[in-house]
């Protein structure tokens, strides 16, 4: 356990690093990729272009030091953090080179406030952190792989099939190689892909929500193209079927946990359908007998993945409900057969399927994640009830 005295020297540094903000973890990663370029082929790169990944650093920084009196409240963050580090196949000796370039931007950015005291703390401090994590994460990685199906590291996956789910939207279906079966996951996590393309400059891996229940034998991811994505665009155009890719296990910390008899509603904006049909998929195999409540805003009909099959599944379960809104149908959407309710999500309009003891799961973009969660508390729901996922560099609602 850290000291006291480390805690409140740490503590000390906390209006440093506020007016330092990210400019402090932009300097951090500039620095640690100019000494260390090899961790291009780990980072998403395409975080540190848009500033989101120093942006998620430096408040992951800063909540850390404001909580280093009562670590158990980031015990979420910590969870959903060692997740996201298996699936980038993160090393422990990794932690150490990250730890030396953040006490050397905090003695670069802070001048004479950072003293070899202060350095010394955030050092103990560091260490203690990252120890949490690579012990968390050597779970992690060996429980996965003593599982039925389970491995460590990549395995060689063969694109089984591709189909088009919507104008922006491809699934891959991947099977392994080897023949072997595949660990099971729980609907709403992910795989992560590790990517060496000859288009591409560094190894990219990305991160995609599984989008099928479970079955032992293959995996579906669904993809958006992103009009800047390189690896979503290779997925879509260059890779087809019978081409092989190197997949890291399932991860996740955001799962589907309700039980039989609990109503489920399952919220989505865009590419967030995809761990909810996931989600929807495993309740309707296992025979939920309780009330499921599918919701989904889009742009419209032509963004508007697994249409069909979802309003078959309505039309063949009694306990399935169906409603989404499209920001601005084109002129081939019809009105309660494509759609329900024309721009932006308004839960009030669906107050009778808001049940006080159902659980909601939801995932979309920030915007959207904030509306609903602001929404369903505006109608009782305890905050208890809700689980979501942030695509991206970590952050919370």
């Amino acid at each position: 356990m850290l000291d006291q005295h480390t805690k409140e020297i740490v503590k000390s540094t906390i209006p440093l690093l506020e007016s330092a903000g990210p400019a402090l973890t932009q300097h951090f990663y500039q620095r640690m990729f100019s000494h260390n370029p090899e961790l291009k082929d780990v980072f998403n790169l395409a975080h540190q272009h848009t500033g989101g990944q120093p942006v998620a650093l430096f408040n992951a920084v800063a909540a850390y030091a404001k909580n280093i009196d009562n670590l158990e409240a980031l015990g979420s963050a910590v969870e959903r953090i060692a997740h996201k580090h298996t699936g980038f196949l993160i090393k422990p000796e990794q932690y150490a080179i990250v730890g030396g370039h953040l006490l050397a931007t905090l003695k670069e950015l802070g001048g004479d406030a950072v003293t070899e005291e202060v350095l010394t703390a955030w050092g103990k401090a560091y260490g203690f952190l990252a120890d949490i994590f690579i012990n968390r994460e050597a779970q992690l990685y060996q429980q996965t792989a003593a599982k039925k199906g389970g491995w460590q590291g990549t395995r060689r996956f063969v694109i089984k099939a591709k189909q088009a789910e919507s104008s922006v939207i491809t699934s891959l279906l991947l099977v392994p190689e080897d023949g072997l079966p595949v660990v099971e996951f729980i609907p709403g996590q992910y795989l992560s892909l590790s990517i060496n393309n000859s288009q591409l400059e560094h190894q990219e891996i990305r991160q995609y929500s599984l989008s099928d229940a479970p079955n032992g034998d293959s995996y579906r991811i669904s993809v958006k193209r992103e009009s800047a994505g390189k690896v979503s665009n290779l997925l879509h155009d260059y890779y087809q079927e019978g081409d092989v890719i190197d997949v890291v296990a399932p991860a996740g910390d955001f799962v589907l946990t309700a039980t039989n008899d609990t109503p489920v509603v399952l919220l989505s904006a865009g590419v967030g359908l995809t761990p909810m049909k996931s989600m929807l998929n495993q309740l309707l195999l296992k025979l939920h007998s309780s009330n499921i409540t599918w919701v989904h805003a889009c742009e419209d009909g032509d963004q508007h993945a697994f249409k069909v099959c979802t309003s078959d599944q309505v039309a063949q379960n009694i306990h399935l409900d169906r409603y989404v809104w499209y920001r601005k149908p084109i002129a081939t959407d019809l009105p309660a057969e494509d759609y329900d309710f024309e721009g932006t999500i308004e839960l009030a309009k669906i107050a009778q399927r808001i049940l006080p003891n159902a659980q909601y799961y939801f995932c979309g973009p920030i915007g959207f994640m904030k509306v609903v969660k602001q929404q369903l508390l505006a109608l009782n729901v305890p905050e208890g009830q809700l689980h979501y996922e942030v695509f991206g560099p970590h952050s919370d609602l």
